[in-house]
């Protein structure tokens, strides 16, 4: 049996609703490991990015 008419709308509305809830799965998941992070983790996370950015630009200047 398919679909007919406004039953149409009715499966795109659910798949829209269920799309919703998995990206808010998917971002509530991310922000969990996010916060997860001690300062000191990042902090330190930060000086390695910056270390290498700052090597990228040396040797690229020479």
């Amino acid at each position: 049996m398919t679909p007919r008419g406004r039953q149409w709308l009715k499966v795109i509305g659910a798949a829209g609703v269920a799309g919703v809830a998995a990206t808010g799965i998917l971002v509530a998941r991310s922000e969990r490991q996010r916060r997860a992070y001690e300062p000191d983790e990042i902090r330190e996370r930060l000086h390695e990015r910056y270390a290498r950015l700052q090597s990228r630009r040396d040797s690229g200047a020479g």
